[in-house]
This record gives C-alpha cells, structure tokens and sequence, in this order.
C-alpha cells in the first residue's frame, strides 16, 4: 500500500511540479557554472547504495562531501541555492527517487555510506524502510538535533510507521516549507564531534 502510494503521490506531483522544476534548473544553470542536478551517493533499503538527486544549491568547485552549510551566509551557497534550500525545493528532484522505487515519500533521509558504517545493530533497524523525501525526524527534530538524536526519532519511525502517520508527516512537511518554519541549517552534527571539540 505504502509503495503503490509512492507511486501515484509521486508521479502526481512530477506532473504538478514539472514547470517550476524546469524553471528552477534554467535559474541554476543562469546563475553558475555546472550542472542543475547534484547526485550524490548514498546508502539506501536494505543498505543498498544508490544515487539521491538534487538541484544544486552551491558552487560546482565545492566539495560534495564536505560540511553542510551552518547558515544562508555560508559563501559555497549560490542565491538560487539559499532560496532553493530555505524553501525546501532543492529536494524535489528527489521525486523521481521516488518513482524509481529508491526512496518513499516519507522515511529516515538517505544518508553517507560511512555514517551507516558506524551503526550498531539497533540503528541499522533504520535501513529496514526506505529512505524518504521528508521524515519522522525532519518533522519533529531537523536542524536543531545532534546526529544521534535524529537516528533515535528515524527508529521511532520505523516502529510506528503507517500511513496516517505518513500523511500527517507530508502535510507538517508542505506547511512548514510554505510558512518557511523551522531552522534548515544545521547548527549541530553529533554529540561524538562536540565532545571531540571540547576536549
């Protein structure tokens, strides 16, 4: 059910969405040098790695793996870049990750292939769903929680995910990006780091 949801929302929303997608990408390739989609890889389903998609937000010449930007200051970003981000639009090419069956609609975020190398049993529970447009810990956590943190709520998810929850988490997700709510810049990345720093 979930996954024939995935398909409909999302094949929906590509149509709704394929204007300003094609808009946006023009912005992009107007404003700097490279190209409008960004593909980085990450881990997936079952550990499975795959390529997420998204519309670039910074320089070409910035490294793809480096540290997320801290504010909209951060000079890496383009100004289409910080526009893209704060409203959550550089994530929408993600739709057709989607559609392709590598991510759902709503799932922990797809992340680094070295971070999934550090879990323990418990937390590699996370890679049982596929990971998501939008989730648990976007929701209800997003910038303002150390890595640690998020993982914790993606494992609530997971034990209680259903469709209704999907659905509340996809409306909390379109609200807050049109009434541009909640911190999109990471602040903090994970208690191990800040530790580290401290000593």
């Amino acid at each position: 059910m979930k996954r024939f949801f995935d398909i409909v929302a999302s094949l929906i929303a590509i149509v709704v969405c394929g204007l300003l997608m094609a808009i946006i990408a023009v912005a992009i390739r107007m404003e700097s040098p490279g190209g409008a989609i960004f593909r980085q890889r990450r881990v997936g389903w079952r550990g499975k790695p795959f390529y997420v998609l998204k519309f670039r937000t910074m320089r070409a010449d910035a490294d793809p793996y480096g540290a997320s930007p801290r504010s909209g200051e951060d000079p890496r970003l383009t100004r289409v870049g910080r526009l893209l981000r704060e409203k959550s639009m550089d994530e929408l090419p993600q739709l057709f990750n989607v559609l392709a069956g590598q991510m759902s609609l709503v799932g922990p975020r797809p992340l680094y292939e070295r971070q999934a190398e550090l879990w323990d049993q418990r937390q590699r529970r996370r890679l049982e769903v596929r990971p998501g447009l939008t989730g648990y810990a976007q929701v209800y956590g997003r910038a303002a929680m150390a890595h640690e943190d998020k993982i914790e709520l993606d494992l609530v998810y997971v034990e209680r995910q259903g469709l209704l929850l999907d659905l509340k988490i996809l409306l909390t997700t379109v609200v807050g990006a049109f009434t541009g709510r909640g911190d999109i810049y990471e602040r903090r990345y994970s208690r191990q780091k800040e530790r580290e720093c401290d000593s």
